[in-house]
């Protein structure tokens, strides 16, 4: 339906892109002048550490790749996730064709739109508002760091045999930048799978 491709691609490659440091200019003080002192920096969003990003990815980390890419892309925008959902209960009669034909009409991101057509995630997110702020939030702010934490949850629960292809999904192992990354499809490119697991007993 829709894809993520820059999400996707960073599924793909899970490369942790050290962020650029941001380094203050200063202009250097005109002899005999005193130089006045600098506006203190609006204070940063407290980034979340490894184990804080694994229970916030642990809900949605075992998804398709492509299903993934449309969770995290979509918490960037929680009105319109609320917004869709919304929607979606009150048009609960549009199937197929016209509700896809019926979605596109609709000014939300197209991560959005694209979970229309998995009414249950989008629910989840928009119950668990709070949850898809913090989702999206990390997202925006540790883009590497998520991804890597789906990366290490994604790797234990295939080393505890919890992620395995069925007829649903395909699971293959790649080996990236000297990582071992989990890389997971849905086996029908037509039909979107989302599974349900317990992340207690698969990680």
């Amino acid at each position: 339906m829709f894809r993520c491709g820059k999400i996707l691609m960073a599924l793909a490659l899970v490369v942790a892109v050290p962020a650029a440091a941001m380094a203050q200019a200063t202009t250097p003080a005109a002899p005999g002048t005193q130089a006045q002192p600098a506006a203190p920096p609006a204070p940063a969003a407290e980034l979340l550490k490894p184990e804080q990003l694994e229970a916030l990815v642990a809900p949605i980390a075992l998804y398709p790749d492509e299903l993934l890419a449309n969770v995290l892309a979509a918490s960037t925008y929680p009105l319109e996730v609320v917004q869709a959902d919304r929607w979606l209960k009150d048009n609960k009669s549009l199937k197929g064709d016209a509700l896809r034909t019926q979605v596109d009409k609709q000014s939300w991101d197209d991560s959005v739109k694209a979970l229309a057509s998995t009414a249950d995630v989008l629910a989840m997110m928009s119950d668990k508002l709070e949850w898809t702020q913090k989702l999206g939030d990390a997202f925006l702010a540790q883009q590497p760091d998520v991804m890597d934490a789906i990366q290490r949850l994604r790797n234990k629960a295939y080393d505890n045999k919890k992620l395995v292809t069925t007829k649903q999904q395909k699971v293959s192992v790649q080996s990236q930048e000297g990582k071992q990354v989990v890389v997971i499809q849905q086996a029908d490119p037509e039909t979107m799978y989302v599974p349900y697991y317990d992340p207690a007993t698969v990680y």
